[in-house]
């Protein structure tokens, strides 16, 4: 097969490196009205808040606190109604993923005339204009700041939805390395695995003779493989770090997609063991992902073939071992970093499979893969082989 026909755009600035977040004076308009958005309340404990604040001196600046870690629709509309009534015209997103997101949802819902929970339903298409936005990278892992995607999650309905759209790509995004140097280890750790599963869903598929795709994802997972031990056990290790941020960027920015066929079955699974459950997103993808491969090994074979040999440096045994090993190495490799790969492991019960069904079925997910043959049946046995 030939690689696909493609389009290829991506609009968003990027600003790498120390000491960039004094970049901030040139990025944002001198007479903007600023509202910036933030999680929990770490960046204020880890002094970037008080840098970005500097950085913005001059300008009317607002803070709206509170983003959970899976950005809750009821949460974002506070924000929502927040520039609605104040009339900010710049938005700053100071954090990682979640908060990355769910400036995105604020960004698009503003002007929103309907009930802006239909832009989820819809998948993000029926976005028309947003409020400018932009970032301060603090955790990677979600790739949010270089690209136009984001999910939405509402309890009440237990939704964990994605949304894309190419209006929400950010003008620029700020990777300062040494403003994730204070994230728990298993922050990084679910980063690690969030990056390298985001590079499997577009490289672990079937061969279109993507040489460039695939020999980037292959650089993209080595080093995440080699990295990733680095800086989860010494995180100040700028060099590590620096190269983490890097990888998890480039993981999910639309380079690697171009012209390749795309999985995502294990995070459409994984939204909803974390919507049920509570599980953090990359322990749900550490869950699924080897159930997934194991499950679909007929299906990816060349490609599990190619992973084993370029990525995991196997060679000297049969097909059917190469393939068993890469599954089994993918496993340890989210073992390493704490992260365990059995849903028993959470105390999850064992009817979880028929719940994930159920939302799958309810969310219209009904024929997900490469290939689009992952059916609810095939889903079942995947949750099923993760118990």
């Amino acid at each position: 097969m030939s690689i696909q026909n493609f389009e290829f755009y991506n609009p968003t600035r990027i600003v790498f490196g120390q000491n960039t977040i004094e970049k901030l004076n040139s990025l944002i308009p001198k007479n903007a009205k600023v509202l910036i958005t933030i999680g929990g309340g770490s960046v204020r404990k880890n002094g970037t808040l008080a840098e970005v604040q500097k950085a913005l001196d001059g300008r009317h600046v607002e803070i709206f606190e509170g983003i959970e870690a899976n950005p809750i629709f009821e949460t974002l509309m506070k924000a929502v109604e927040k520039i609605r009534q104040e009339n900010f015209d710049f938005i700053l997103g100071v954090g990682g993923g979640s908060v990355m997101d769910g400036t995105k949802f604020i960004a698009g819902a503003v002007h929103c005339k309907d009930d802006p929970w239909k832009l989820v339903l819809d998948g993000g298409k029926d976005i028309q204009q947003i409020v400018p936005f932009g970032f301060v990278l603090t955790l990677p892992a979600t790739g949010s700041e270089m690209n136009s995607n984001a999910v939405i999650s509402r309890k009440t309905t237990e939704d964990k939805l994605p949304i894309k759209n190419e209006l929400l790509y950010p003008i620029f995004s700020i990777l300062d390395p040494t403003k994730t140097f204070s994230l728990p280890k298993k922050q990084v750790a679910n980063g690690i695995i969030d990056a390298f599963v985001h590079t499997t869903e577009q490289y672990l598929t079937y061969p279109v003779n993507g040489s460039i795709q695939d020999r980037f994802a292959e650089g993209i997972l080595l080093t995440l493989i080699e990295e990733g031990p680095k800086t989860y056990n010494n995180p100040e290790d700028y060099e590590s770090r620096a190269n983490f941020v890097w990888a998890a960027t480039m993981a999910l920015n639309g380079l690697i997609a171009a012209g390749v066929p795309e999985d995502w079955a294990t995070h459409m699974i994984g939204h909803e063991l974390t919507i049920l459950y509570g599980l953090d997103h990359g322990q749900t993808l550490a869950i699924v992902l080897p159930s997934l491969l194991e499950e679909m090994r007929q299906d990816k074979r060349e490609k599990l073939l190619q992973y084993g040999k370029r990525v995991w440096g196997l060679t000297g045994y049969s097909d059917e071992k190469i393939i068993d090993e890469a599954i089994s190495k993918t496993r340890e490799f989210f073992e390493s970093f704490g992260v365990k790969t059995y849903l028993h492991d959470y105390d999850i019960d064992n009817n979880a499979a028929e719940k994930v069904i159920e939302q799958l079925k309810r969310h219209h997910m009904t024929a997900l893969g490469e290939r689009k043959n992952i059916t609810p049946d095939v889903s079942y046995r995947i949750v099923q082989a993760s118990l």
